[in-house]
């Protein structure tokens, strides 16, 4: 399977960065993880067909993570997109989803699409199928509004994708990504522990316990950032793709 950093960027666009979206591709599978703000505009630049995406997960209702979304369905609604679309994520999704498209476009939410949409709710550990995909939901730690809040153990194709989304370290995250053929970690800021964001010299404390075989760091600050050059680890650029 394909993985294109659509956008890996924090809430401030930091370093220029786009908001957090990843688009996986492989013989069957189409999926979006995350559909941040900036999804859209970004798709398109990178000439990514959005019809052609059957699944979009959301990790939770922060506007970097989220509010893509109803340009994401508007877009498919005026370009004739016929496929079925299934966007699921946190409990909650569906009347999130409504507020911030009437937020954004009034009566957008009441709209009859001309494709089939399914917004689905997922449960932390309870896995869930989508075609060729497999979902395993974690709970995340990130703060008191816009969850609950979600991390993602995906399986495709005979390969594994592991997301912490936006949190502080917990124990979920050993689970969520042992074994995994690629591990997509927030480092938002370098050494400094902050509340509900983890830290890269965090992260490398647990990286034996995870055991994950690759590692590629997202939704960095310019903490982070400005010491690239100093990081072994692979950062996410936007538009980077990576075989899984």
């Amino acid at each position: 399977m394909q993985l294109r950093f659509v956008g890996c960027g924090d809430a401030f666009g930091s370093g220029g960065r786009l908001n957090t979206c990843f688009h996986v591709t492989g013989r069957e599978a189409n999926f979006l993880i995350d559909c941040g703000a900036s999804a859209l505009p970004a798709l398109k630049r990178f000439e990514i067909d959005r019809n052609a995406i059957d699944l979009v997960l959301i990790t939770h209702f922060h506007g970097d993570h989220f509010a893509g979304l109803p340009f994401f369905l508007l877009d498919a609604q005026f370009s004739r997109r016929t496929r079925p679309l299934t966007i699921a994520g946190p409990q909650g999704i569906e009347t999130r989803l409504a507020q911030v498209m009437e937020a954004l476009f009034e009566h957008s939410s009441k709209t009859k699409q001309r494709f089939e949409l399914s917004v689905i709710e997922l449960q932390p550990e309870q896995s869930r199928s989508f075609g060729a995909v497999t979902v395993t939901p974690y709970g995340v730690v990130h703060g008191e509004s816009g969850g609950p809040f979600l991390a993602y153990r995906v399986e495709a194709e005979g390969r594994t994708l592991a997301y912490s989304a936006d949190t502080e370290w917990t124990e979920t995250l050993i689970p969520l990504a042992h074994g995994a053929d690629l591990f997509i970690a927030e480092a938002y800021m370098y050494e400094k522990v902050v509340k509900n964001h983890l830290s890269l010299k965090t992260l490398e404390q647990h990286l034996p316990a995870i055991g994950v075989k690759r590692l590629v760091l997202t939704h960095m600050s310019d903490d982070v950032l400005s010491r690239l050059e100093d990081i072994a680890h692979l950062a996410a650029e936007d538009g980077m793709m990576l075989l899984i």
